[in-house]
């Protein structure tokens, strides 16, 4: 039943001239900054080869692609999320999807899914920039697969965020508009001191870039996994019981 509803949403994207507009502009955005970054390398790639352990394409070219490329989905995963429940409530189908024999874990589940693979989409086309890469040198391996997983990992945060918001409302938009302000918050929740050590370290846990930034330099860390984990299960379990609690009031 959760693969039927994900399959569903995976569908319902890509019948929204919106979806294609998203990954067209997200590809057209991250394709110019790719070349940007690549031109600067080369100019640069002489003045490199004399110095011993110089950074190599991998660091300058395809790690700052990941991490403009977080910043670019910031902005777009809002109006990726925002028709999930929303979009139903206010057509009011969504009577229709609770009074089926689905579980409001299958139906929270299976819409995330369904998100996820489009996402997943959207991560391909972008590892298919650093790839070319191999047409004509060498990439570090390792620190492309971490930031490939930070970048995920990552999506699949925002997305979780993102469902969640949209449970909350009827109006896509004001949906959109909230997910931003939650993902810009943790994304920028550390800039400020807290005047305190403690809340600063724990500012900067809650920070999602602080925990992103370690798989772009090649470090896969547990402690950055169980944060990304544990983001992903709060929102969905909030969805839950979000879902559930609409259900009962009828």
């Amino acid at each position: 039943m959760i693969g039927i509803v994900a399959w569903r949403e995976f569908k319902a994207l890509f019948l929204s001239p919106l979806a294609w507009a998203i990954l067209g502009v997200v590809q057209l955005i991250l394709g110019y900054l790719f070349l940007s970054q690549l031109e600067t390398y080369l100019l640069l790639q002489p003045r490199l080869a004399g110095l011993d352990s110089a950074p190599g394409v991998t660091d300058l070219v395809v790690a700052p692609l990941l991490g403009n490329a977080a910043v670019v989905v910031l902005l777009v995963a809002p109006l990726i999320t925002m028709r999930l429940v929303a979009e139903e409530r206010r057509n009011r189908t969504l009577s229709l999807l609770f009074s089926a024999p689905l579980s409001m874990s299958e139906i929270v589940l299976g819409k995330y899914l369904g998100i996820l693979l489009f996402l997943g989409v959207m991560v391909v086309m972008i590892a298919l920039m650093p790839l070319s890469l191999l047409l004509g040198g060498d990439l570090d391996t390792g620190k492309l697969l971490s930031g490939l997983l930070g970048l995920a990992l990552l999506l699949a945060g925002f997305a979780a965020i993102g469902l969640f918001i949209s449970t909350l409302t009827e109006q896509p938009v004001v949906a959109a508009i909230s997910t931003f302000g939650a993902l810009l918050g943790l994304w920028i929740v550390d800039w400020a001191g807290a005047g305190g050590e403690a809340a600063d370290a724990l500012l900067r846990y809650l920070s999602a870039l602080r925990h992103y930034e370690p798989m772009l330099q090649g470090l896969v860390r547990s402690e950055d996994i169980v944060y990304f984990a544990l983001l992903i299960a709060t929102f969905l379990v909030l969805s839950i019981r979000r879902l559930d609690a609409q259900r009962l009031q009828g």
